[in-house]
């Protein structure tokens, strides 16, 4: 991945663009790489003077506004910003009431803040400084003083921020800042390393079956590399992480799971469900949880895992309310949270012939869904989104279910549940194509006795509804181009007086040929008509998942002999 700017000029560009964008709520240090809140500075409140090298936005310039960071000073990426330009941001944002400098334990950041502090210190203006130590895998627990400030930071900004919006003199900001540093700890893992501004390659290499445990936000790789693991599995490893190194309290906790840059926010809540989980078990309240982006390092994936062990004063200063570019918050209830669980039913397999043999057959064909998925997925990347084989999963799955559940019904009435289901579960326009097909094919069933013409009869009435419904013409590369010759074949084989087993499997076997000539066939329909020329040579994605059920199911009616 390819970051866009260049290296030179990379600080000066994205600064300016911040401002323009949010120039309603900060604006520039005249003079320095460094923002300011509108309002700022403020008289007789202590200024909270954040900062670091870019690259981990919102950290550090989206965390100004009221109840956070009255200003930023902003480094080169993963680079500490220089003293004189932490001392024109500092002197810019005084108000008369000191000032709290807030920052990641790094040498340089120590070193130049340390310079700006005496510079202050000379002028008269009293400062204070908050190191963040919140990095678990950077140091011992018995020296915290030598570990790194990573997602933490936010969470002492938070804190500060509050405590000197509410007007705590500067002793009593630091206090509440060093409260706050004391009870929280972090722990991170990486799936793939970041790129520099202008730079073709990552700073580091993950193996696709590997994850880095214990990452830096500078693009440091982890302190171990391990097997990658699943969202539950992640979480535990995170949470067994931390548990041993978080203070006593009374609790009360809030957590905060940080995407360093290329984890989705959807993924991030996947492994929270488990975290949750975890906590609780192990006797503690979250009552108060943000996941999303707070400190991150340019485009890196992975996640981080952060947890403030909270007393009634930490509560109340990081609920507190806020108004930044990177994060608002109204003011926070901090309230003990049910976890929320969603459980497929397990169903029973049903009783009754009819839909028993149901059940086999869209098991049959489920089965081949899953086993092919990826190549489903990876044809529908060619010129769509990606996702046909992920829904068809979903949607075969939701099928199974639904029939088991529609125990005593009919095989019509099953379909139609099953038919539903799918619909339901996959989404997009494969997911309806197929309901019409599973329910209009079940409407067709409802007499006394299913033989190979009342199949091929109840086949033929669900592809005109599936035609009416998608529009589809033969020719266009879509399902239908599998789909009628199926159905063609059937109907000449009941005509002939063929057995439905050997009846069904001619016909698969046309479904399966006609997907495979979609690949010489350029789609004329839906979003892979954009992309047009880009998936000749590639059978159409629909075609071939209709291809995998019915050639399924024709197997299943030759083992049960149906």
């Amino acid at each position: 991945m390819t970051t866009l700017g260049t290296a030179a000029t990379f600080k000066r560009d994205w600064l300016d663009g911040f401002v323009t964008a949010y120039g309603r709520e900060v604006r520039k240090v005249p003079g320095a790489y460094g923002v300011l809140g509108r309002n700022v500075p403020r008289r007789g409140k202590v200024a909270v003077v954040i900062g670091g090298g870019c690259g981990h936005y919102p950290a550090f310039a989206g965390l100004v506004g009221p109840g956070l960071a009255d200003a930023a000073v902003v480094g080169d990426v993963f680079t500490s910003p220089s003293a004189e330009q932490v001392y024109r941001t500092a002197r810019a944002a005084e108000g008369g009431a000191g000032v709290l400098f807030a920052y990641g334990n790094y040498a340089g950041d120590v070193l130049h803040f340390g310079l700006a502090a005496r510079r202050l210190a000379a002028e008269g203006i009293e400062s204070r400084t908050i190191l963040v130590t919140d990095d678990i895998a950077s140091g011992p627990a018995d020296a915290p003083e030598k570990r790194r400030g990573v997602a933490g930071d936010f969470i002492v900004f938070k804190v500060a921020g509050a405590a000197a919006e509410r007007g705590d003199d500067l002793d009593a900001v630091h206090a509440a800042a060093v409260k706050a540093n004391a009870h929280t700890r972090t722990f991170g893992v990486a799936f793939g390393g970041c790129t520099l501004p202008g730079a073709d390659q990552p700073l580091f290499t993950v193996g696709e079956s590997e994850m880095e445990l214990g990452l830096g936000i500078h693009g440091e790789p982890g302190v171990r590399t391990v097997g990658r693991l699943g969202a539950a599995e992640l979480a535990d490893e995170l949470v067994d992480g931390l548990l041993p190194e978080l203070p006593r309290g009374d609790g009360r906790v809030a957590v905060l799971v940080n995407g360093l840059g290329r984890t989705k926010y959807e993924e991030m809540f996947v492994t929270y469900t488990r975290i949750h989980e975890r906590l609780t078990g192990a006797g503690l309240t979250p009552v108060h949880t943000e996941v999303g982006e707070f400190v991150t390092s340019l485009d890196m994936a992975g996640v981080s895992l952060s947890v403030l062990v909270l007393d009634d004063e930490l509560a109340e200063l990081y609920g507190a309310p806020c108004d930044t570019p990177g994060y608002r918050s109204g003011g926070a209830v901090l309230e003990p949270v049910e976890l929320s669980s969603t459980v497929d039913k397990q169903l029973a397999r049903p009783e009754g012939e009819g839909v028993e043999v149901v059940d086999r057959l869209l098991t049959a064909a489920m089965r081949r869904i899953e086993d092919n998925e990826s190549e489903l997925g990876r044809l529908d990347a060619v010129a769509a989104d990606g996702d046909h084989g992920l829904g068809m999963t979903r949607g075969m799955r939701a099928a199974v279910s639904a029939a088991r559940g529609a125990a005593g019904s009919s095989v019509a009435d099953t379909l139609l549940a099953a038919g539903t289901a799918l619909a339901d579960a996959a989404g997009g326009a494969s997911g309806a194509l197929y309901g019409v097909l599973l329910a209009e094919t079940g409407a067709g069933l409802r007499v006394d006795e299913i033989t190979t013409t009342v199949i091929a009869d109840a086949v033929d009435g669900a592809v005109r509804a599936f035609t009416e419904l998608g529009k589809a013409e033969l020719g266009e590369k879509t399902m239908l181009d599998a789909i009628e010759p199926f159905r063609q074949s059937l109907r000449k084989q009941a005509e002939a007086g063929a057995a439905l087993p050997d009846a069904w499997r001619e016909a698969a076997q046309a479904a399966a040929l006609a997907a495979e000539e979609t690949a010489n066939l350029v789609p004329a329909k839906g979003r892979a008509a954009r992309l047009a020329q880009r998936s000749k040579g590639h059978a159409d994605p629909g075609a071939t998942s209709f291809a995998l059920i019915v050639t399924a199911i024709g197997e299943a009616l030759g083992k049960e002999g149906n």
